[in-house]
């Protein structure tokens, strides 16, 4: 096993009890050929499949301690891949790329006063196994997060005992430090399967407003497709919070564009090798803006040439979802989407998307909870490659 992986194994398994029965997982889509990742053998995951991602043994052996962990919890929110075949058939190897705001430790626990979530819920002996169960229920090969406050002792040595890099980027000013027994600065990490992607450049951005440096970050990370070489730069960022900061994460949004059509520019006049017109963008991140807002107005209208993933969910594919967050603070209910997959339309395509969880699902307390350990639900999508023009 990966050296990463087993050293946590004993961290994330020693404090809970087990004395019910195993949860049960969902299937989850990454070819149709393909079983759910709970039912893998572990034999099965040595075997090389051509045209599929094999598991290998870390994360069949991890995915099994974090449920025997769980034993006692109820069932986990179970939800399903809508496929987008449009005619066409599934891709072999589709890039799965998951963005998820796992809610801060320190902010959990403290000023976020989530009062309809139990006190044991919100324990990192418990979300921890959840946490690192949802990501292994879904294997992504690119995973953007944000408010990650224990990235150097839990998620970057477990997920670079899965084959994975990492990196981190935390804020300025993290509010996480005024919470006693902290763990540190909350911040945006992004982590790829070096399997499927070689990396070329990574790099932290602050972000600015009327060019005055603010508390929030972003990490851009340029990688290579292997099976492809095709070029894919990936960006995780976590906007300014709260209502009555609109125009702040409007600004925000653009120095992030900024940069980004300055990095795909500059790739378009390098020797690599690949078209500007070919190179494939990414962006996750929770942007704290509805679609009503500024901010989701000017990546939709950016040159780049930018959608969001999670519209294909709607009928029309139009719509966002009705949310990506549903929680209960001392201030009120909030039930908005907030959270986005936003992907360049000349080079990539939809092909899954996974859907939301219902209102029954997710329980009258809303997030987090037993169940589920952010306030903030992940958003996964399986994306191929469009031909070269």
């Amino acid at each position: 096993m990966g050296g990463g992986a087993t050293r946590l194994y004993g961290t994330l398994t020693q404090t809970l009890d087990s004395s019910s029965s195993p949860r049960s997982l969902p299937p989850s889509y990454l070819d149709p050929r393909q079983p759910a990742v709970s039912n893998l053998d572990p034999d099965l995951c040595q075997q090389q499949q051509k045209g599929s991602s094999v598991y290998p043994p870390d994360s069949v052996e991890l995915l099994r301690q974090c449920e025997e962990a769980l034993r006692d919890q109820p069932p986990r929110l179970h939800r399903k891949f809508v496929l987008l075949n449009d005619g066409d058939s599934a891709p072999s190897s589709p890039i799965r790329v998951m963005q998820w705001n796992i809610l801060a430790q320190a902010l959990g626990e403290g000023v976020d006063n989530f009062v309809q979530c139990p006190r044991e819920a919100l324990s990192w002996s418990r979300r921890k196994h959840l946490i690192i169960e949802e990501i292994l229920t879904y294997r992504p090969h690119i995973l953007c997060l944000q408010e990650v406050d224990h990235y150097h002792d839990t998620f970057q040595p477990v997920m670079a005992g899965l084959g994975y890099n990492g990196h981190f980027c935390p804020k300025p000013w993290s509010p996480c430090l005024d919470v006693e027994g902290n763990n540190g600065p909350d911040g945006c990490a992004l982590f790829f399967d070096q399997s499927q992607f070689e990396l070329l450049d990574s790099v932290n951005v602050r972000l600015s407003a009327m060019m005055i440096p603010t508390n929030q970050v972003a990490v851009v990370t340029t990688l290579r497709c292997r099976s492809t070489g095709r070029f894919v730069c990936v960006a995780v960022t976590h906007l300014k919070a709260r209502s009555g900061w609109e125009w702040l994460r409007s600004a925000q949004g653009s120095d992030l564009l900024w940069h980004l059509q300055n990095l795909v520019q500059k790739l378009a006049d390098g020797s690599a090798g690949d078209a500007g017109g070919n190179i494939s963008l990414l962006i996750c991140g929770d942007f704290n803006a509805v679609p009503s807002e500024e901010v989701y107005r000017r990546f939709t209208a950016s040159p780049l040439g930018l959608d969001s993933a999670c519209k294909k969910l709607s009928q029309d594919g139009l719509a966002e979802p009705e949310y990506t967050t549903w929680k209960i603070r001392a201030t009120g209910e909030c039930c908005s989407t907030l959270d986005y997959i936003w992907y360049t339309k000349n080079t990539l395509k939809v092909v899954a998307v996974l859907d939301m969880p219902t209102e029954e699902q997710i329980g009258p307390n809303r997030l987090p909870s037993f169940i589920y350990p952010s306030d903030h639900l992940s958003l996964v999508c399986d994306f191929s490659f469009k031909e070269k023009e």
